[in-house]
């Protein structure tokens, strides 16, 4: 796997993961009170919280797209 994710990439899936993950848990705001929108959310957020931890985004490699300065 060839890192294929840039710095500010990383760090806006990773916050935007974080948040999926932890909004569920503190159900705030009150969308995630229906069990199949929290599993949701969170899958989404592990997954993208994954793809910023191993700079890798399998989309990114299907199209082409790198954000990764080489």
């Amino acid at each position: 796997m060839t890192a294929n994710l840039g710095r500010v990439d990383r760090v806006l899936r990773l916050l935007i993961g974080l948040a999926l993950l932890v909004g569920p848990l503190l159900n705030t705001p009150p969308i995630w009170s229906d069990g199949a929108w929290a599993y949701v959310s969170m899958a989404v957020g592990l997954v993208l919280a994954a793809t910023a931890l191993f700079r890798f985004c399998p989309i990114y490699k299907v199209f082409g797209i790198s954000t990764c300065r080489l």
